[in-house]
């Protein structure tokens, strides 16, 4: 699964990554070292834009929510609860299919945070002791430090409450795509604990490798059977972890401090 994520990149970096043509400099966000669900945060995506002369796509950076709301929602309090979307399931399911047809987009990221439930707590949840397990955060990112190009999704909601001219009768949201963890090594594992993703989770984000980013954006590429093959895994050894600090567990904190990278877990959390 995808449920916290950092992204600290600039507008202007992620314009020359992505080949931005269009974002808004009132549209900028700080960086985020701790990215939760219904944060604001950052999407590329493929789209005329409005008013223009071309109706042809243009590459943007926009703004959206984190927490995915269906066109044909009454209300948008479910969106916090879809912040990810299965790969093996997105183009049957009532609430992304029409997105994944249609409005694809790709959420950049340094990496995500995912958290493993030390040995020791594991036997105590078997043994049935009311212990609460503590568990070790680790950041996930691309060994070669570049981008963390998620799959993802976005949805128009309106709330039909407000009139027109109201700055939220709009709501633009996305969610993350999901796939299984890889089982093959890291490329750089930490000196104790998980040897593969598979083993900090049975779920990842799926990232979108440069060669499959045109694609998946084009606007214009509905065939959901095509789309799929765009879902594979990523080349196996692109990825590296690490443990950080327990600090990241709180939603309040949030600092480049949070992806620092720990010697060995932190007591009591080993792996």
């Amino acid at each position: 699964m995808c449920g916290r994520y950092a992204s600290s990149r600039r507008p202007e970096d992620l314009a020359g990554v992505f080949g931005i043509e269009k974002w808004e400099p009132e549209e900028s966000l700080e960086p985020d070292y701790n990215v939760v669900p219904t944060k604001e945060v950052y999407a590329v995506l493929d789209r005329p834009v409005k008013d223009a002369d071309s109706e042809r796509p243009v590459r943007q950076l926009r703004k959206l929510k984190w927490g995915l709301v269906p066109s044909w929602a009454k209300t948008p309090e479910g969106g916090a609860r879809m912040i990810n979307a299965r790969a093996e399931t997105v183009h049957e399911k009532p609430s992304y299919r029409r997105a994944f047809a249609t409005r694809r987009c790709i959420l950049p990221a340094d990496g995500y945070f995912e958290w493993v439930t030390g040995e020791q707590e594991r036997e105590l949840e078997v043994e049935g002791r009311k212990k609460r397990p503590r568990k070790q955060p680790y950041f996930v990112l691309p060994a070669d430090g570049s981008v963390f190009a998620m799959a993802g999704l976005y949805e128009f909601w309106r709330d039909a409450t407000l009139p027109d001219d109201h700055p939220r009768a709009w709501w633009v949201t996305c969610s993350v795509i999901t796939t299984e963890a890889e089982t093959t090594p890291l490329a750089v594992a930490p000196a104790e604990g998980p040897r593969s993703l598979a083993e900090i989770h049975p779920r990842m984000p799926l990232m979108l490798t440069p060669d499959r980013w045109d694609a998946w954006l084009d606007p214009a590429r509905t065939d959901p059977d095509g789309l799929r093959e765009l879902l594979a895994p990523p080349p196996a050894g692109l990825m590296r972890a690490y443990p950080v600090s327990t600090a990241v567990s709180n939603v309040r904190n949030n600092g480049p401090e949070l992806l620092k990278e720990l010697t060995a877990p932190e007591e009591g959390t080993l792996f």
